[in-house]
Order: C-alpha cells, then structure tokens, then sequence
C-alpha cells in the first residue's frame, strides 16, 4: 500500500470513529420531540430510545398511555437497533414465506415487528434507536420519524 493510500485510510478510519454517539440530551429530545407530535395527534404514547449498543437512554410512558406500550416501545427501539432498519419496512419479511418468517421465535431476543421503531443514525452511523408504542402502527412511525428531526 503507498504512503497516500495508507494516510487516506487512517483518515478514513478516524472520520469513522469520530461520530460522536447518542447523548442523554440527544435521547430527551427525542423523547421530547415524539411525544410533543402524538400529543398534537390526542394520542397517548410510550417512547423508548436506546444507544448503540442496546441500552436505555431515555424512556417515557405518558400516564394514560395502555400500559404494554411501554414494552411495545422499548421492544420496537431493540428490533430496529439490532436490524438496522425501521420495523415497518420489517413487518412482511416476518409473515409467513417472508425471509425472516422464523426469526421472532428462532432468537431469545425482545423482538418486535410492529411499525414505530426506526434506527437513529449520525453522519451515516448507526449510533441507537428509537421506538413509540401506544398508537396506531402508522402513528407510532410517524411520531418516531418527527422526533429524529430534532437530530438532523
């Protein structure tokens, strides 16, 4: 390898690991922002967002929220975190003849493939993800999707 192909790959791998991971902060606001659009939508809602690596940085269940939308939601972070793709794009692949048919009961794994969980990416980087539970599939997407444009 010549010294310029070398040099352009260190500096390509520092770019890489220079993507700062999800914050406490970034995660609030996040919880914030989705919880702000199911409420202009008079929908009640869980909100669980987790870091790269699978574990809780914020978590929210309004009070009049069904209580397995708490489950729903941190569940829906998990699948879309460990899949690298929204949970709704994940529903067909899951039905039967579908490439993953197997997949929800072959893992021992809290998966859910439910539309309203969507991975949180920074510069190109997967570095969480996001889940909403209590609503309408569509909905709980719709509010993840509001919520991660508090990010961009």
């Amino acid at each position: 390898m010549s010294a310029t192909a070398t040099a352009t790959a260190t500096a390509a791998a520092r770019t890489r690991t220079a993507v700062a991971p999800l914050t406490t902060a970034d995660a609030e606001a996040l919880v914030a922002a989705a919880t702000a659009a199911a409420e202009a939508a008079g929908v009640t809602v869980s909100v669980s967002v987790l870091d790269a690596g699978g574990h809780p940085l914020a978590f929210r269940r309004d009070d009049r929220a069904v209580l397995i939308s708490g489950e729903t939601s941190t569940r829906k972070a998990f699948t879309a975190l460990q899949l690298d793709a929204p949970t709704a794009d994940l529903v067909d692949a899951v039905q039967p003849g579908g490439p993953f048919h197997t997949l929800p009961t072959a893992l021992d794994r809290p998966l859910l493939f439910i539309a309203g969980g969507l991975p949180v990416r920074r510069d190109g980087r997967l570095v969480g993800a996001i889940g909403v539970g209590g609503g309408a599939p569509a909905q709980d997407h719709g509010f993840a999707e509001a919520a991660l444009a508090v990010l961009a």
